[in-house]
């Protein structure tokens, strides 16, 4: 399936510094947590990580494109209510009347953001790590029967 990145969208999720430490003392690269969409359905997300925050960037956003999932949009929320548990994280999505907007906290925004859903309500419920939180919400979506 041949995409074209300029119908996309993407959002950093997070930044993380990670250190060694090594007898001249500690050596620092970064990890970068992606999310890509083209806010008509379809939604993508990547982790990557460098010596420099620009690069570990670039590499997610690669990551980010091999893993893109459609997600069945009725209207502008989802068909019905669903949970989903990825290792500690759980999600729960409530579709919502239209004017609601989109009430989500943490990780779990700019994934329904970019998957273009304006009218949800989600509940991170156990670990708000972002990794298993934004794979739990893309996992989640994909599952949705439309």
């Amino acid at each position: 399936m041949a995409v074209n990145r300029e119908d996309f969208q993407e959002a950093i999720v997070k930044i993380g510094r990670v250190t060694k430490v090594v007898k001249g003392g500690r050596r620092f690269r970064f990890t970068a947590l992606v999310v890509v969409g083209d806010k008509n359905g379809t939604v993508g997300f990547g982790t990557g990580k460098a010596k420099e925050v620009p690069d570990a960037i670039k590499k997610a956003l690669d990551d980010a494109f091999k893993s893109l999932v459609t997600v069945s949009i009725k209207g502008t929320t989802i068909a019905h209510d669903i949970e989903h548990k990825y290792n500690a994280s759980k999600i729960l999505l409530r579709p919502a009347s239209e004017g609601t907007g989109l009430i989500a906290g943490g990780a779990t925004r700019p994934v329904l953001e970019l998957a273009g859903l304006k009218d949800i309500i989600a509940k991170s419920l156990g670990s708000n790590n972002p990794n298993n939180l934004v794979q739990a919400t893309v996992e989640a979506l994909a599952r949705i029967k439309g």
